[in-house]
């Protein structure tokens, strides 16, 4: 027996097998949950991530495009997700971007209009965009997770816009809390780890932030996707049923240093 049998649910951001929205689905698919599966347009991302989800052992899994930016599009999704299958119980929003061309130290303040709000569209506005759509094929309650990153919270180098954007997806699932716990719907963040992903290669100065962790965090060492993975699936169980709008850090305990 799994803690998520008999459970459905929408998993947004499988782009390979080293990403989180990955490791997510690992662990839910070991505990019993049957997952459905966005990626982004185009035959090579199709590809890219259904190679992933092969090792997941599912077999003709359930595969959609997403553009996330396009309200039609999100629309079309959760309708398609209805009236195939009348309900689900959880979403996981493992989904952000923002130009590589401005995470680099020392280019924040010259970040152009336009990539600042494209990074808090696709960052975080997505989610409660989201969020408010799978409400409605919850008709029993259901947990929602989001994924974050210290660097919300404190300035980290190199990660400047995307630093903006994730605050304000944790501001985000704070009211999504607040509003959705009434139909008994439970919203949380993860922000985990620095870890090797195909986005994070992307921050100006990123192996030095892994080994600053490794060095400083109370574990002494960097996480890895299935800490992620264990606590997503925790959180989106009854396992976790009195826990709602929070901040769950997995980051082998970084956090909690001063120095």
């Amino acid at each position: 027996m799994g803690m998520m049998d008999g459970k459905r649910g929408l998993i947004v951001g499988v782009a390979n097998d080293r990403s989180f929205a990955y490791s997510i689905a690992e662990s839910l698919v070991r505990e019993g949950a049957e997952c459905l599966f966005t990626h982004l347009p185009g035959e090579k991302m199709e590809r890219r991530c259904a190679k992933a989800i092969s090792n997941l052992g599912i077999e003709s899994p359930w595969l959609r495009p997403l553009d996330a930016s396009s309200d039609e599009e999100l629309d079309a999704l959760f309708q398609d997700i209805k009236s195939e299958f009348g309900t689900i119980d959880f979403l996981v929003h493992s989904i952000a971007f923002a130009d590589k061309d401005w995470l680099q130290i020392g280019k924040f303040a010259a970040t152009p209009r336009e990539v600042f709000s494209q990074a808090m569209d696709i960052s975080a506005y997505t989610y409660a965009a989201m969020a408010n759509r799978a409400a409605d094929v919850m008709s029993d309650g259901g947990s929602m997770v989001a994924m974050s990153y210290y660097g919300a919270e404190k300035a980290v180098p190199g990660y400047n816009v995307m630093g903006v954007a994730k605050a304000a997806l944790e501001a985000t699932n704070r009211y999504l809390a607040l509003e959705l716990g009434a139909r008994d719907i439970r919203m949380n963040v993860i922000s985990g780890g620095p870890l090797r992903t195909m986005s994070s290669m992307a921050v100006g100065g990123f192996a030095e932030i892994l080994d600053w962790v490794e060095k400083k965090a109370p574990l002494h060492r960097n996480i890895t996707g299935g800490d992620v993975g264990e606590t997503a699936t925790w959180l989106l169980s009854k396992h976790s049923s009195g826990i709602t709008g929070q901040v769950i850090y997995v980051d082998s305990g970084y956090s909690i240093v001063g120095l």
